[in-house]
């Protein structure tokens, strides 16, 4: 049996089965119809999740977990205090506003251990989280 010194390889054929495919593209599909992309850039200081209990951060990874299979508009249609959202007046904020955050920002509070809220503001289907409220000392809940 004489071997080859050199092995080839066949490339993958593309679009071969149901395994992978290219995700659609996001631009194509309105925001309302995506599910939200979660970004916890911006999170940091007394409202951090590193200042969270083990078990409120184990509560906020479950409630992004599930409102990712959701999408914005189905979001909308759901109740505040389970798997929808309230909006916060930026006057009601106790905390330093980021300065990169302008004026016509409007803040919205998702419940995420409990009535813990976690607040921060959407720009498109990307929901920037800023603040974990995990003593209720970010705004009045009221």
């Amino acid at each position: 049996m004489q071997m080859s010194s050199k092995k080839r390889f066949k490339p993958p054929q593309k679009e071969r089965g149901n395994k992978l495919s290219a995700p659609p593209d996001k631009h194509e599909i309105p925001p309302e119809q995506q599910p939200p992309i979660f970004s916890l850039h911006y999170l940091e200081g007394e409202y951090c999740i590193t200042k969270c209990e083990k078990d409120d951060q184990a509560a906020f990874a479950l409630k992004i977990y599930r409102l990712s299979k959701l999408t914005w508009s189905q979001i909308q249609s759901q109740d505040r205090h389970k798997l929808g959202y309230e909006k916060i007046s930026r006057d009601a904020i106790k905390a330093p506003i980021p300065g990169f955050i302008t004026e016509d920002v409007n803040f919205i509070a998702f419940r995420f251990s409990g009535m813990k809220a976690m607040v921060g503001y959407r720009d498109g289907a990307i929901f920037y989280v800023i603040w974990l409220d995990r003593n209720f000392t970010l705004y009045d809940h009221g």
